[in-house]
């Protein structure tokens, strides 16, 4: 029979292939009919009554428009789309054909934000975008592809305001200690297409946004900064922002007279009217598959969440916590003081990380249903984040396997008799874009054994956590083999960690 880890990679792979561009678009879009065609997005029937343009921006969208322009067919007029720098190139190399346009495609490509930071490439591909846009009539379907990294490709500051000087504003704000979420209110209005800018500007034509969410909850205003969404801040609050950081008196002489001339309140829901957003492929839409397919290879499954952040470590401690409870549960010591404990210890911790949307009781009374008959599987996903401490090389999911690791351990050595030692025990963690940090893996697995295992080799898991190593780490560990490498996969939606438990 298959071993746990092979099912937890098996798993792992086969979710990631759902989200993959050309599939998501192929299950979420279909083009019916002749005489009046129509676009079939998820259910939803949106009438082809004249032309159908394609915009798109982000790092997901060469290998989305691939697939769109493959279903649209004849139909597709035109297209523009602003990719991430050297993006072809590195498709090319990697074998990645189908995520490439066909040498007759109607969509023509900008690539621009090089190390993702808007550039004048980028710049003229936000141009484009909006003349487009702007000359598009009432009969008339734009369909616009939006993934991660798609805000530093559409860079268009609202004139006079020039793009030097808008980033300078932005970079003033950062190093004042501005929060990612003050810097995107200011962004988007100063930005013609940002913050629903690229929807108002293609009225009165039918605007489809078809989404690939990197962001945890899928807020549609804040992905890629949200250029078809109707924005949910004001001016007010942008100069509220620059007020908090006594930037109110220094800005460029552009920025004032934008400011000054803006409308007060957010536009009102009504101007959106003749646009949809349709979300196709998210760490929910992922994990649901997941569930699946573990389904489909015998465990039982729930899934805690997909929004985990928080600091790694204790996200990692969490884990643990959970993977004791159903240990606990298989040794039939589920209702048993220890399991209190432990139950008392994960609420803490969740009220600790805020993670939104989670119902930690409620998964609680789900895992008390849960025996040693059955193997069990513990699905979750979202994005944490490491405090560099050390100079070493590794990524966030790396680092997550290799603390569940050392926290397994920990738990173990403590109890004598420990019910973890009478289950079979493999945690993985991977990012979906197959990159994890500056490294060539996407993740790593971990299981109970690791730190003696890893001890007889000479290597101390502590030495290279606290070097922030983990990539060095699972690298020399038995020649490599607990990597989890998928090579990138051209998309993402985050992070997904999979915990596979059987009675021994």
């Amino acid at each position: 029979s298959m071993s746990l880890r092979e099912h937890a990679l098996s798993l792992f792979r086969s979710t990631v292939d759902t989200i993959r561009p050309a599939p998501m678009l192929k299950r979420a879009v279909k083009l019916q009919g002749d005489g009046c065609p129509q676009l079939l997005v998820k259910g939803q029937a949106f009438p082809v009554k004249r032309d159908l343009y394609l915009v798109g921006f982000g790092k997901a969208v060469l290998g989305m428009a691939a697939a769109a322009e493959e279903i649209l067919g004849e139909h597709l007029v035109r297209g523009i789309i602003n990719v991430p720098l050297g993006i072809q190139e590195s498709l090319q190399r990697a074998g990645m054909q189908e995520m490439l346009l066909k040498p007759d495609s109607k969509i023509q490509v900008i690539e621009g934000a090089k190390n993702n930071l808007p550039d004048p490439e980028a710049l003229k591909g936000a141009v484009a975008i909006q003349e487009l846009a702007e000359g598009l009539t009432v009969d008339d379907l734009l369909l616009v592809l939006i993934s991660g990294g798609g805000s530093a490709l559409l860079p268009a500051p609202i004139p006079p305001i020039l793009l030097k000087e808008k980033e300078k504003l932005t970079k003033m704000l950062a190093s004042r200690g501005a929060a990612i979420q003050e810097l995107n209110i200011v962004r988007k209005t100063l930005s013609l297409l940002k913050g629903g800018g690229l929807a108002r500007l293609a009225y009165p034509a039918r605007v489809v946004s078809l989404i690939l969410s990197d962001v945890i909850g899928d807020p549609l205003d804040i992905i890629a900064s949200g250029p078809t969404a109707a924005s949910s801040h004001s001016v007010q609050d942008c100069l509220q922002i620059l007020a908090k950081y006594n930037l109110l008196h220094h800005l460029p002489k552009s920025v004032e007279t934008v400011l000054s001339s803006s409308p007060t309140k957010p536009t009102a829901l009504e101007d959106y009217s003749h646009v949809c957003n349709i979300i196709i492929g998210s760490n929910t839409l992922a994990l649901d598959e997941a569930k699946r397919q573990a389904e489909g290879l015998g465990y039982a499954t729930l899934i805690l969440s997909a929004a985990v952040c928080g600091e790694v470590g204790r996200v990692a401690t969490l884990y643990c916590q959970l993977i004791r409870l159903v240990c606990l549960g298989f040794a039939g010591l589920g209702e048993g003081t220890l399991s209190d404990e432990v139950r008392g210890n994960l609420l803490q911790l969740a009220a600790e990380l805020e993670i939104p949307g989670l119902n930690l009781a409620e998964f609680l009374q789900a895992l008390r249903g849960l025996g040693p008959e059955r193997p069990v599987c513990i699905l979750a996903g979202g994005e944490t984040t490491v405090q560099l401490q050390g100079t070493g090389k590794g990524g966030r999911n790396q680092e997550l396997a290799l603390r569940v690791g050392l926290g397994l351990h920990r738990a173990q050595a403590v109890e004598t008799s420990s019910p973890l030692g009478r289950c079979e025990i493999v945690f993985l963690s991977g990012g979906t874009d197959g990159q994890d940090g500056p490294t060539e893996a996407a993740g790593a697995f971990c299981s109970p054994e690791l730190v003696d295992e890893a001890l007889q080799e000479g290597l101390s898991v502590e030495a290279f956590l606290s070097n922030n190593d983990s990539y060095t780490f699972f690298s020399q560990f038995q020649g490599g083999h607990h990597l989890l490498v998928t090579g990138l996969t051209g998309t993402n939606v985050m992070d997904i960690q999979a915990i596979l438990i059987r009675a021994t």
